[in-house]
Formats: structure tokens, C-alpha cells, sequence
């Protein structure tokens, strides 16, 4: 039992499970066209990792069977798969919702110019990299010249209405560039607005502020500095019991390009798939099974419940 599980059955009197499956979140393979810094699967040009239209399928037939509320696609870029566009207009086409997770960037990509419409056209949710809305803060953490391909990419989706129709949610996305825990979500929230519509007459709908987990590479961003234990004892020491019931482990399954199922795309990215007696590959989905599974975890899982808490949702509290 590592130090999380204590701390969880110290708390609760019991171990950590899921309460239903409300998400499928999908990993659809990690090219991406940025190297973060702080990616947590280190993704990058160079990764060749995709998923299968079959795999694909697969998904598409467990979301029937939980009659699940929302598939989020992530990556990498997402967009760099090619079944991509067919993996979203087949869900859109069985009214299933769906989320895309975007570094923004790609957008600006040759071959993506129509991507905006297509989002458009299949109501799909979108949630947007934008860790600072500083260009030098930005640029540290992603890349030179991210920051203001990002704001561009942001103004192409505001004239296709994304951010400014509630049909159309943009979800901008915070991450610390330092070794702390996010500031106040709904502080940081009115700073991105007020900043972004001054610069750049830009609209969103809501700021999602998530704490970086101490996995990937930023844990060897962190190595490098000598400020990983540090980390880990701000984490530790941070625990708020009051997050466990919206960890969202508890509410989601997360898939791999290949299949295989996680708790949460940080343990996919430790390769910690699903264990306790629920299958652990796609082709294998029990709905009732894995909606009422005992969860893995490690002790990066103490960066969900600082604070606020930290889920790809946002602050949990």
C-alpha cells in the first residue's frame, strides 16, 4: 500500500473506487507538434504512437454501453490522427458529446485550415492550452513563438463563435510554470479575461487551472532543479480530503491508442493500467465492472488533491 492508499483509508475508512462512468477519455496517440516542458506523456514530433480505427470502434461501442455523458479526446495533438475527423463525426452522429483537447497550435498547421468549422459543425467542446496569458511566461513553458500562435489560433475559433455562444464552450487551461500549486481559479479567471480582451478582443468561456503532476518530464524539470522533494512535500502536506468525492478518476475510464484502460491519463502515462480484477483492455469493457472498480494509485496522485484539488476539469472545489 503506497502512501496515497494510506492516506485515503486514513481518511475514509476505505480504498479508493469509482462511483460511475459519466467519461470515457481518450488518448488518441501522443504526436504532437510542441514539446512541452511540462507534458505528463511527453509528447512531441517525434512520438509515432496512433490509434487504430478498430481500437476506435471499440471506444465507440463501450460509450453506447455506459450511455456515458461525454467522450473527451486528448493526445498529443488529437488532430494528427487520421481517423480523427471520423471518430468525431461517428460519435456526434450517435448524440454522444465530445471534447477535444487542443495545444492550439496545431490549428495553424497546414492541412487543419477547415478544423475550426468541423468543431463548429459537430458542437464540439474545447478545451485550449493557454498556461499564462504572458508571452514570456508561455513561450518558457511550450515553445518559442507558441504564445502568439496560440492567441491567433484563439481569434480564429472566436469568429466561428467558439467562446462567445454557449453552444460553442472554449475552456482556456492554466498550469503553474514553477514548482507550486495553482492560485485561486476564479481570480485567475477574471486576470485571462480582463488581459486577453484588452490585447486582443478575445472571448472564452471559462478558465481551468490544473496542478502538474510530478510524472514525465516536467518530474525531470524538477530533478534537474533540485526542487522534487520540495514538490512532493507541497503536495503531500496540501492534501484536502474534501476533493476525493470529485476526483475524476471516480468518474471516468481513460483509454490508451493502443486499448488498454487507466484510471486517469496520468497513470496512463506511468503505465499503471487498471488492476483489482477489472480487465484492463478496451476490447474487454464491463460497464458494471469498471463503473464500480477499485482505483490504482501512486503517490503523483497527491497532486489531485491539493489545494482545491486538480482534475482535467479544472480545481475540484
Amino acid at each position: 500500500m503506497n502512501e496515497f492508499d494510506k492516506r485515503i483509508r486514513e481518511t475514509t475508512g476505505r480504498d479508493l473506487h469509482s462511483a460511475d462512468i459519466s467519461t470515457i477519455q481518450v488518448n488518441v496517440g501522443l504526436r504532437c507538434n510542441q514539446e512541452c516542458s511540462h507534458c505528463h506523456v511527453a509528447a512531441s514530433p517525434k512520438r509515432k504512437e496512433e490509434m487504430s480505427w478498430e481500437t476506435m470502434e471499440l471506444i465507440i461501442d463501450a460509450a453506447k454501453k455506459t450511455g456515458c455523458g461525454l467522450v473527451d479526446i486528448t493526445g498529443g495533438s488529437p488532430e494528427l490522427n487520421p481517423n480523427f475527423r471520423r471518430f468525431v463525426e461517428t460519435l456526434d452522429g450517435l448524440g454522444i458529446p465530445v471534447m477535444v483537447r487542443t495545444n492550439l497550435t496545431v490549428l495553424l498547421t497546414p492541412g487543419m485550415e477547415t478544423i475550426p468549422g468541423f468543431y463548429r459543425d459537430h458542437t464540439v467542446q474545447l478545451v485550449a492550452s493557454l498556461p499564462c496569458y504572458l508571452e514570456e511566461n508561455v513561450d518558457r513553458q511550450r515553445g518559442a513563438g507558441v504564445y502568439r500562435g496560440s492567441i491567433e489560433a484563439i481569434k480564429t475559433l472566436n469568429k466561428v463563435r467558439y467562446g462567445r455562444e454557449t453552444r460553442l464552450p472554449l475552456s482556456l487551461v492554466y498550469n503553474p510554470i514553477g514548482p507550486h500549486l495553482p492560485p485561486n481559479q476564479s481570480d485567475l479567471e477574471a486576470d485571462y479575461r480582463r488581459e486577453l480582451k484588452e490585447r486582443f478582443d478575445i472571448d472564452f468561456t471559462n478558465l481551468i487551472t490544473i496542478t502538474n503532476m510530478p510524472i514525465g518530464r516536467y518530474v525531470g524539470d524538477l530533478r534537474k532543479q533540485n526542487k522534487f522533494d520540495d514538490y512532493m512535500r507541497l503536495l503531500k502536506s496540501s492534501f484536502n480530503p474534501v476533493t476525493i468525492n470529485g476526483l475524476m478518476c471516480r468518474h471516468q475510464i481513460n483509454v490508451d491508442w493502443d486499448g488498454n484502460i487507466y484510471d486517469c491519463d496520468f497513470n496512463l502515462a506511468l503505465k499503471l493500467s487498471v488492476d483489482h480484477g477489472a480487465p484492463s483492455h478496451i476490447r474487454n469493457f464491463d460497464p458494471a465492472t469498471h463503473a464500480k472498480r477499485r482505483i490504482v494509485t501512486g503517490n503523483h496522485c497527491f497532486g489531485c488533491t491539493a489545494g482545491c484539488g486538480s482534475s482535467c476539469g479544472g480545481a475540484i472545489l
